[in-house]
Order: C-alpha cells, then sequence, then structure tokens
C-alpha cells in the first residue's frame, strides 16, 4: 500500500548566516529540489533560518551592558521570524504547490509575546501549506539561555502523515525523558530530532530514541563553516578570531523502530539526504515493546502536559 510508505529529505544545508532573506531563498531551493526528488517530507535544522547563535561562546557573550553583545543580538532579531507578519508565507505556499509536508528550524520573534524576545521554534507546515504548529524549545541550553528566552507546551503536538504520525523536538530536549514521552502518548511513530549540527548530538540519541519508542527518527543537522559568516555581520573580526574552521559538521541521520541505523550520520555533506519510510516496520517492532501501550502502566505513573500558550497579558473581551 503506497500509504505506508513515506519518502524523506534531510536538508543538511548551511544558512546564510543571520540573513532571513537570503536563508529563506535558500530553503525554497531546498524544497524544490526535494519535490523533484519525490519528497513528502522535507526536515530542516535547529534555528536554520536564520542560524544557530554561535557569537555567544566566541565573543564572550555573558558580559553584561556590552555593546558587542547589544549590537549583534539586535542584528539576529532583525532577521528573527514573524510568523504573523506573513515571513513564512513564501515556504508554506511551496508546501502546498509541491503537495510537501515541512519541518522547520527558525528563530521566532513572536507578537504574542510582545515581539521583542527570540525563541528556537520547530516549526510543522503540512501538504497543504497550513503552519499546524510552532513548538517553542521548553529550555534553552547553556549559553543559548544568553540569547534566547524559553517556551511552552502549545507545541507539543503530532500530527497525521499518511500512515505516519510524526511529532517533533528541539536539540536537547530530545534529552528530556517528559517531553518525548508527551509525543509518545500521542502516537507518535515518526520522531523529528533538529540540531544545529554536529555528529556529537545526534550518533548516540538518534538511536536511543529509535529503541525508546519503537518508532523511527530522523535527526537533522545544519552545517556552519568559518567561510559561512557573511561579510555583512556586525563585528564579524571579533567572531573571526576565535572561531574555529567548523562550527557544524552536519551529522544527520535516520534510525529504524529497531534501533538500527538506516542512515547512518552524514559529515561534511551539503545537499539532501533522501530515503524512504515503510510503516509497517513500527508495528513489527511494537510487538514486544510499546512505552505509551501494553508495556506501560498508567494506574502508576502518568504525564500531565500544560499545552496552553503562555504570554504576559491577558485581555477579556470588549
Amino acid at each position: 500500500m503506497t500509504d505506508q510508505l513515506l519518502t524523506v529529505a534531510l536538508a543538511q544545508i548551511s544558512p546564510v548566516w543571520l540573513d532571513k532573506s537570503a536563508t529563506i531563498e535558500k530553503i525554497k531551493n531546498s524544497i524544490i529540489e526535494a519535490a523533484q526528488k519525490k519528497a513528502e517530507l522535507i526536515v530542516f535544522g535547529e534555528t536554520l533560518l536564520p542560524g544557530y547563535p554561535f557569537w555567544v561562546s566566541l565573543t564572550d557573550g555573558a558580559q553584561f551592558d556590552n555593546k558587542i553583545q547589544k549590537e549583534i543580538h539586535a542584528h539576529y532579531a532583525q532577521n528573527a521570524v514573524v510568523i504573523e507578519k506573513g515571513d513564512l508565507d513564501g515556504i508554506c505556499n511551496l508546501a502546498r504547490v509541491h503537495n510537501i509536508a515541512i519541518y522547520l528550524g527558525i528563530i521566532e520573534r513572536p507578537l504574542d509575546r510582545g515581539g521583542h524576545s527570540l525563541y528556537a521554534s520547530l516549526v510543522y507546515i503540512n501538504n497543504s501549506g497550513e503552519i499546524k504548529s510552532v513548538h517553542r524549545k521548553l529550555q534553552p541550553t547553556y549559553e543559548e539561555r544568553l540569547t534566547w528566552a524559553p517556551g511552552d507546551g502549545n507545541g507539543l503536538r503530532v500530527h497525521p502523515l499518511k500512515a505516519f504520525t510524526v511529532g517533533g523536538l528541539n536539540c536537547w530536549e530530545n534529552w528530556m525523558p517528559l517531553p518525548r514521552v508527551a509525543l509518545y502518548g500521542q502516537g507518535e511513530n515518526l520522531h523529528i530530532a533538529v540540531w544545529p549540527g554536529s555528529d556529537y548530538n545526534t550518533k548516540d540519541i538518534t538511536r536511543f530514541i529509535a529503541r525508546e519508542s519503537r518508532s523511527y527518527v530522523i535527526s537533522v543537522s545544519s552545517l556552519m563553516r568559518k567561510e559561512d559568516f557573511p561579510s555583512t555581520t556586525p563585528h564579524l573580526d571579533e567572531i573571526l578570531k576565535k572561531s574555529p574552521d567548523v562550527l557544524g559538521n552536519g551529522g544527520s541521520c535516520i534510525a529504524g523502530p529497531d534501533g538500527e541505523w538506516i542512515l547512518e550520520p552524514v559529515l561534511h555533506k551539503e545537499g539532501l539526504l533522501v530515503e524512504t519510510l515503510d510503516f509497517n516496520r513500527v508495528l513489527q517492532e511494537r510487538q514486544n515493546f510499546d512505552p505509551v501501550g501494553h508495556y506501560s502502566r498508567p494506574d502508576v505513573t502518568q504525564l500531565s502536559v500544560n499545552r496552553e500558550r503562555q504570554s504576559t497579558v491577558w485581555f477579556d473581551k470588549e
């Protein structure tokens, strides 16, 4: 049955760093190429649009009231995605035209939180071009907290895609047991894990989640090299002083529901990685283990999830 097979494309690409418009064009080109390869789902890395905040660890980002940090952060905010203003409309249109679903990592500057703070968000766009969920990373990691705000549970949602049920998490959220369970409990059997770019992150957790959940797991990382910093970047000289030649080496990969590799981590290669997944393998592996089904004890342990979108201000209806 064709509904049981899903062709997926892993877009292991670099951003045009902190350039929203140019990075959107690069994303669009990848979507078109994926459609030409008959892909039905394309996945991009964490915060690819417009890029990961590499400068924080390279320029002493914890200095308080520092001019360099303020100016780079403002540049980052200017190039962040404001969904309410239509920044993703062109990408949504391509999803509809090419009948392809998309998971895209963005830096979001949402108006429902005042329009100034930044969130690492994972956006799901269905093959009709509709944004169905925006998951704001629950807990920024270490130095990320100097530029990103913590998100909420509103985006802990799954989506139907042919025979599959897909859900996703950002980077180290994939190490958080309870958000994983929140997705498992909704029937997830194709897990999307997005990363800024390193096999150090993907090589272990990808197979672990697959074995734990008996689901397919797709990990997608971006690439980032020293030459990928545009000349228009504020304080570029300061950033380059301590920058290694390679900041993100990729490591995109796919594990099957038995926890074994379908696609081992791919390093230093820019472009699309395309594979076809068979839903029936999920059912085969659930025969002996199902973490929220026959191998669970909800009478003993349960998880409560708050999916309310958080805001500082609520207004009564006028």
